[in-house]
């Protein structure tokens, strides 16, 4: 039966000389694998031009409960990208992002608002030509909370965040998963702020390579098997240039 749905683009690997297998967060059935016949060819119906890290698509599809792998019957980008595939910051961004994603969602059953949240982020994200440097944090310390480990807000000024614990302190942890000030500080502005907001926080370079660890480090410590992030320091690279 075929199913109207939309998805997000996690990655695409070889299958045959013309095939590709692509695993796709869909709205209707969650994590899905999709084989795509004849992709790589270059008059194909559906083409790896569409199939790219975190592409968006109204996908018509044939679903079978249980199979391994799916099918797509008709794909297009909705809404086509128009600045990640082309601005080297926001696309290294994209694929750091994509990585993560693609080891941290595990599920194959429909999850909306995670659905919702990933679809808008990356939407907005595309659409802005404000500044947006920290949205990889941003990203990440929001999506905390459809993964199922949000911090607890902070309450006056604590200024240290327990790793393990999730939560905001005022006496330091007896272990060294801990971010202290300042970076505990912009991770509480990182919680607390809007998408609009984003575009004038401001952290400093040194800061924002130190949160980022910590935050790989708190995703490390409540998922299973994250493993490394390889395009980090292809990301550091990009941001040290």
């Amino acid at each position: 039966m075929q199913h109207k749905t939309r998805g997000i683009v996690l990655k695409t690997t070889k299958y045959s000389e013309s095939s590709v297998v692509v695993q796709i967060f869909t709205e209707k059935f969650g994590l899905q694998s999709y084989i795509v016949n004849g992709a790589r060819k270059p008059k194909a119906k559906i083409g790896t031009n569409l199939l790219q890290p975190l592409h968006l698509l109204d996908m018509v599809v044939y679903h079978r409960e249980n199979a391994s792998l799916q099918r797509i019957s008709d794909a297009r980008q909705m809404p086509p990208l128009q600045s990640i595939p082309y601005d080297i910051i926001k696309r290294t961004i994209a694929l750091f992002l994509n990585e993560v994603l693609y080891k941290s969602l595990r599920q194959q059953s429909p999850d909306v608002p995670l659905f919702d949240y990933l679809f808008h982020a990356i939407s907005w994200w595309d659409a802005t030509e404000k500044p947006a440097l920290n949205f990889h944090l941003f990203f990440l310390v929001k999506l905390t909370r459809y993964l199922g480990f949000s911090p607890t807000l902070p309450k006056s000024n604590e200024p240290f965040f327990d790793l393990k614990d999730g939560v905001f302190c005022h006496t330091l942890p007896a272990h060294r998963w801990v971010l202290q000030n300042p970076q505990t500080l912009f991770f509480a502005r990182l919680l607390t702020c809007s998408f609009e907001e984003l575009a004038v926080l401001r952290i400093p370079s040194s800061d924002r390579r130190i949160l980022l660890g910590k935050i790989l480090d708190f995703y490390r410590l409540h998922i299973d098997h994250l493993g490394e992030i390889h395009s980090h320091d292809v990301l550091e690279e990009v941001f040290r240039e």
